[in-house]
């Protein structure tokens, strides 16, 4: 039996016991903890203590509670997918993600109309209240299984200059892109980053462990006068994922020389 000595709460004390056991390899990633009878004989304490201890590594991130199964130590290792933030042109004109064949859809997209908000309005140029064609998807890697969730957001405005985004606001991104140049538009993107806590829908929808973070991926599509477009959003798994970028270096005007 491992003697408790630390101050503090007991439960924070089992606490910080196992968690030493975790951050020494003792109880290895992945591995499935000792039961709640193994832990109270361990340490010399009450099954309401260990639960509220357990319930306390559960909020930092550091186990999972798989119901039936047990409390199981979170992986430590690199994300299981890269997602590459690049887009690439084919010869014939076509756009290309270089993720793009690795996502099934797990189900049907969904397109409505909606409006901006003082998020999307200030990402889009737009005030609040502009009417929107959106489209979620909800997608699957092949091979890890991993889900993320996908919106676009056309405003109306950016729609009545393209027809066929009128027509049919729910094509795929790269779709939607050839439909913009064949208006011509010649495009560029800008995108931002952020970790931040699911909201109670994405932690279900992306099924997310407990205290686990999503990365939130928001991509504005730029045409002619350097105009807003479109505007994309990315929701992943932050365990699960990390973005990879290629960078190049853009090149400085050329300074005058003085007469």
């Amino acid at each position: 039996m491992t003697e408790i000595q630390r101050p503090g709460a007991l439960y924070q004390q089992v606490a910080a016991a196992i968690r030493e056991a975790i951050l020494s390899g003792e109880f290895a990633p992945e591995s499935l903890l000792p039961s709640e009878a193994q832990l109270m004989a361990r340490y010399g304490v009450s099954r309401p203590t260990v639960r509220n201890a357990i319930a306390a590594l559960r909020a930092e991130g550091l186990i999972d509670v798989r119901h039936g199964k047990g409390s199981f130590v979170r992986s430590d290792g690199q994300p299981t997918l890269t997602l590459e933030r690049r887009i690439n042109r084919a010869p014939n004109g076509q756009f290309v993600m270089p993720n793009g064949d690795a996502w099934d859809e797990a189900e049907e997209p969904s397109v409505y109309r909606t409006r901006t908000t003082k998020a999307t309005g200030r990402l889009l140029n737009l005030g609040e209240e502009e009417e929107l064609f959106g489209c979620d998807r909800l997608l699957a890697d092949v091979t890890t299984g991993t889900r993320a969730m996908h919106r676009t957001l056309i405003p109306f405005e950016v729609a009545e200059t393209v027809p066929a985004l009128a027509e049919e606001p729910g094509q795929r991104p790269t779709a939607v892109y050839k439909e913009l140049t064949n208006a011509g538009h010649t495009l560029w993107w800008s995108e931002t980053v952020r970790a931040r806590m699911p909201l109670p829908d994405e932690r279900a929808t992306l099924q997310l462990p407990d205290a686990t973070p999503i990365l939130h991926l928001t991509r504005v599509t730029h045409g002619t006068a350097d105009r807003a477009l479109i505007l994309e959003e990315l929701r992943i798994g932050a365990d699960r994922a990390e973005a990879a970028y290629r960078i190049t270096a853009a090149k400085q005007p050329a300074k005058r020389r003085q007469a």
